[in-house]
């Protein structure tokens, strides 16, 4: 294929079905847990990061990751300690992270190029350095999931039962939140710090038209997802379009898809149910 001739493209497939490979891992949970907009919020936080990176003169991706980890800590401190004060604090991380990215932009007069392509996604100019991280992250994350996948189901879907089945939950969900902020920063580097949330949970919600089971359905979310990540790619290249948001207008329209599919399928089992209503 011509689009595999060039160096670049070869690299920002390679990144791109990683990352579209642990967003949905992560999204399960996150949707599981109602927590939808987490990727958002640790993502304001990536974004302080990535310029607190440009002011130390470090790699903004490691100022970004720093930042992200520690974020999603107090964030899971708070959670567990405040609970009835948790979406406040929770916002007040958020705004923080947003006001910290604004005020060190201004300080170290960052170029609009190079915070456009961490806000909108440069998987175009990722380089081979940015692909080892990529892949490390996602062992990372990959590991850390599918070692404690069924402790992580359990808590996900009823913490209580969890705790009365002995599992640490403090731990599993201190876990989950770190591998979470860990996928942002992946992601941020593919599809950009706006749209990774996009990316985790877009996908998830497609699945769920589909799959029967949590497994299934997770299945189903890592397909889709990469059938994104794929076909955005490929209409990048030859309509000259961004990818991070023909990334994540594939993912939606999959899911526009997977929703038509659902309906047309009730109604196909409704008609059918009638008839045979009919016929007795």
């Amino acid at each position: 294929m011509e689009i595999l001739q060039y160096d670049f493209m070869q690299r920002a497939f390679l990144a791109g079905f990683i990352t579209a490979v642990i967003c949905p891992v992560l999204g399960m949970f996150i949707v599981v847990r109602r927590q939808s907009l987490i990727g958002d919020g640790l993502g304001h936080i990536a974004f302080a990061g990535v310029t607190g990176g440009y002011l130390a003169g470090i790699y903004p991706a490691i100022g970004a990751f720093t930042l992200t980890v520690a974020g999603a800590v107090g964030i899971e401190l708070v959670r567990r300690h405040r609970t009835q004060m948790a979406d406040t604090a929770l916002a007040i991380f958020f705004y923080a992270g947003i006001a910290l990215a604004i005020i060190f932009s201004t300080i170290t007069r960052i170029p609009s190029a190079s915070l456009l392509g961490f806000l909108f996604g440069s998987i175009l100019t990722v380089s081979w350095q940015d692909v080892l991280v990529i892949i490390g992250c996602g062992i990372v994350v990959l590991g850390v999931v599918f070692s404690h996948f069924n402790k992580l189901t359990l808590v996900a879907f009823d913490e209580d039962v969890a705790k009365v089945a002995g599992i640490h939950t403090g731990a599993v969900n201190m876990a989950l939140s770190i591998v979470t902020a860990i996928t942002v920063v992946t992601g941020m580097m593919v599809v950009g710090i706006l749209m990774v949330s996009a990316l985790m949970i877009v996908p998830v919600a497609a699945a769920e038209q589909l799959g029967k089971g949590f497994k299934a359905t997770l299945g189903w979310a890592i397909l889709l997802a990469v059938l994104s990540v794929g076909c955005g790619l490929t209409a990048a290249f030859y309509l000259d379009i961004a990818p991070g948001g023909s990334i994540i207008i594939t993912a939606i329209l999959c899911y526009l898809a997977t929703a038509i599919y659902r309906q047309l399928h009730r109604y196909w089992q409704r008609t059918e149910s009638h008839s045979q209503i009919i016929n007795l």
